[in-house]
C-alpha cells in the first residue's frame, strides 16, 4: 500500500512553528517511504480565515523547501462530499438528524453537521482523510483528544480512521504553547529577524518526530544560523543581504541577514562621525599603510595593516569609527577588506 500523508493548516496566516514541524514531519515520512503528501486547507470556519492566509501558507512551504504532491485540497469547495457522507451516516443508523436540522452521531451526539448544512471540523477531517486514501495522519499532541471522535466517525461513515502518529509541541521558555506572545513563533517572525531559511529547516530536521514537548531552542536556531550564513556562497549572501559581492566580507560574520544587512549598511553608506583630534595621526598612518596596497586586500593583507597600526600605539576605535560611522560592527579586519582603496581613503 503506497503511504499517503497530508498536511492540513487553517489559514490563519503565517505557519505557526508547531505547524512547520508538522509540515516538514509529514514530507520527511513521505520521502522516506516513497509516498505522497497532501496539501489540504482546512478553511470551513470562517472565524478562522485570514485574509491572505492561504498565500501566506503558500509562501511559507516554499521558503523552507517543503513541497507537496497534491493539493492544496480546499474544505470550502468539498461541501457536497462531507453532505454525501453525513447521509451515508443517517442511512446506516450510526448518526441522527435533530429537529433544527443538524446531523449529530448517534453513539455520542458529535455533531457531524450544522443546522445550515456545513460541516464540522471532525466531520469534514474524517471524510476528507478517507476519501483522500490517506494511510498516515501525522500530526500534533493538541490532537490527542480527537483521536477517538474521529474514529467512532470514520467507523459510522463505514471506513477507518487511518494510522494516526502525535509528535511534541513545540513550548516557549515557560513550558506553554509557543505563541506570539513569547516571539519567534511564526515562519513569518523568524523571516523577518533574519533567520536563514536553511537554518531552520535544519532545526525542524533535527526535531524530527518528538515523541514528547520539546522547548524551543533559540540558541540551537541561533547557531545553526550562524554556520549557514558563514557556509553561503558569496553571491547568495550578498543578495540574501542586498549588498554588492564585494561587501561579503563584513557579511560573514553576521549573526542573522538582518545583522549582515546592517552591516553591508555600515560600509557602504558608513554615517558622519565625530573623531577626536588625536585620531588624526593613526589616520595619517592608516593612508600611509594604504594607498600603496592593492585595490581590494586579502584577509591577511589588512590584518597586517591593523597589526602595523596597533604596534605604533594607534586609535583602533577611531579608525572604525571614520570607516564605518559605528563604534560597534564587524571585525575592523573585514571591513577593510571589503572596502576599495578609494572607499577607504575617503
Amino acid at each position: 500500500m503506497s503511504v499517503r500523508v497530508r498536511f492540513a493548516p487553517s489559514p490563519t496566516g503565517s505557519l505557526h512553528l508547531g505547524n512547520a514541524l508538522t509540515a516538514v514531519a509529514n514530507r520527511g515520512f513521505a520521502d522516506a517511504r516513497g509516498g505522497v503528501l497532501i496539501l489540504r486547507i482546512d478553511d470551513t470556519d470562517p472565524s478562522r480565515i485570514v485574509a491572505g492566509g492561504v498565500d501566506a501558507i503558500l509562501g511559507d512551504l516554499a521558503w523552507l523547501g517543503i513541497s507537496f504532491d497534491e493539493g492544496p485540497v480546499r474544505q470550502s469547495e468539498r461541501g457536497t462530499l462531507y453532505l454525501e457522507a453525513a447521509e451515508r451516516a443517517l442511512t446506516a443508523g450510526t448518526a441522527e438528524r435533530d429537529d433544527d436540522g443538524s446531523v449529530r452521531l448517534g453513539r455520542d451526539g458529535t455533531t457531524l453537521l450544522r443546522s445550515d448544512g456545513t460541516a464540522t471540523y471532525q466531520l469534514a477531517s474524517v471524510a476528507d482523510d478517507l476519501d483522500l486514501r490517506i494511510t498516515h495522519v501525522i500530526r500534533g499532541n493538541d490532537h490527542r483528544p480527537n483521536l477517538q471522535i474521529q474514529q467512532r466517525i470514520a467507523r459510522a461513515l463505514g471506513g477507518e480512521l487511518p494510522e494516526v502518529v502525535h509528535h511534541g509541541l513545540v513550548l516557549g521558555e515557560d513550558g506553554k504553547k509557543l505563541s506570539k506572545r513569547h516571539g519567534h513563533s511564526s515562519i513569518a517572525e523568524l523571516r523577518d529577524e533574519g533567520f536563514p531559511r536553511e537554518a531552520v529547516r535544519a532545526y525542524l530536521d533535527e526535531l524530527d518526530l518528538p515523541e514528547h514537548d520539546v522547548h524551543l531552542d533559540l540558541a540551537r536556531l541561533r547557531r545553526l544560523a550562524i554556520d549557514t550564513i558563514a557556509a553561503m556562497p558569496d553571491a547568495e549572501l550578498a543578495a540574501s543581504a542586498g549588498a554588492p559581492v564585494e561587501a561579503v566580507p563584513v557579511l560573514r560574520g553576521a549573526r542573522s541577514l538582518v545583522e549582515a544587512r546592517e552591516y553591508a549598511r555600515l560600509v557602504l553608506d558608513p554615517a558622519p562621525a565625530q573623531l577626536p583630534a588625536e585620531a588624526r595621526l593613526t589616520l595619517d598612518r592608516f593612508v600611509e599603510l594604504r594607498r600603496p596596497a592593492p585595490e581590494r586586500l586579502s584577509t591577511d593583507e589588512s590584518r597586517a595593516i591593523l597589526r602595523e597600526l596597533k604596534a605604533a600605539g594607534g586609535d583602533l576605535r577611531s579608525l572604525r569609527l571614520a570607516l564605518t560611522g559605528a563604534a560597534t560592527g564587524p571585525e575592523l579586519a573585514a571591513v577593510l577588506s571589503a572596502l576599495a582603496r578609494d572607499d577607504a581613503l575617503a
